[in-house]
């Protein structure tokens, strides 16, 4: 059964991890659904990973909900959050409209946007009209040409205390999870261990109260870059290649298709069909 949100929290309480996984399509959230992961992340990744762009910043609201309606067929008993693509949020109306519409036409459960005190007001706003909101900080991709590429964040004294400040300010203003990308482990605990919401880390270390990896990543279905956080359970990028060859070297040897892969008439309707002419 789907996981509600007292049960994510209750998860925090009794030190039981909580697995997230992304998806962005039908079959792939039928796997990660079948592999009993508790939560699904559409995320904005989709962009890089499945749309092909050089970043999340291209990605639209619209794209976001097309993938989120696939996802959500395809993981009925999956808790489904879905994020917000950059300029989304701008304000708090577009927010309302942009968010509900996902909650609504989607079929997500939360929506997960980026920020720290500069957001506050926007998750109160969701929070206010009933959309439950995942927070995420540290590493944020929308905007992490202004901080300075896709590097650790919080390595020095004054940053790192203010992602603890973006930490309880995200938490008071209502937020039921916290994504931390790409911190110090240090941080990522004293973070984990002060606030009573779920900490989700992805490059941050053992300490949080869950992980989350790029679907694409664990797989080895994506191979323009690999961050050092990712461990790839498998490498079916490989395997997909070498089938594709496979199919394309019996195509060109007329290896394929063999006699069991065809159709036939009977004898009787061959000699009808031929005897016509």
């Amino acid at each position: 059964m789907r996981k509600t949100i007292l049960e994510l929290g209750k998860m925090k309480q009794t030190s039981e991890k909580i697995s997230m996984l992304t998806a962005y399509d039908y079959p792939s959230a039928r796997w990660v659904e079948e592999a009993g992961v508790d939560t699904i992340l559409v995320g904005d990744s989709l962009g890089m990973v499945v749309l092909g762009y050089d970043s999340t910043v291209p990605v639209t609201i619209e794209e976001m909900l097309h993938h989120t309606k696939a996802v959500r067929r395809g993981a009925m008993q999956t808790f489904l959050i879905t994020d917000m693509p950059f300029m989304s949020y701008a304000t708090s109306d577009l927010a309302l409209m942009n968010a509900g519409r996902l909650i609504k036409e989607g079929g997500a459960d939360a929506v997960k946007l980026e920020g720290g005190q500069n957001v506050v007001h926007i998750v109160q706003a969701l929070t206010r009209a009933g959309i439950p909101v995942v927070g995420h900080i540290g590493l944020t991709p929308q905007t992490a040409s202004q901080l300075g590429g896709y590097i650790v964040q919080g390595r020095d004294l004054s940053s790192a205390k203010q992602l603890v400040k973006d930490a309880h300010a995200l938490e008071l203003a209502g937020a039921f999870l916290l994504v931390l990308e790409l911190m110090p482990k240090q941080v990522a605990h004293q973070i984990s261990t002060e606030l009573k919401i779920p900490t989700i880390g992805i490059g941050a270390g053992l300490d949080c109260d869950g992980q989350v990896l790029v679907f694409h990543d664990i797989l080895g279905l994506f191979e323009r870059f690999q961050p050092k956080f990712v461990k790839q359970y498998a490498q079916l990028g490989q395997d997909a290649v070498q089938a594709i060859k496979s199919f394309h070297d019996e195509v060109k040897l007329s290896h394929f298709p063999a006699t069991e892969h065809t159709f036939g008439l009977s004898d009787e309707v061959i000699q009808k069909l031929y005897g016509d002419k």
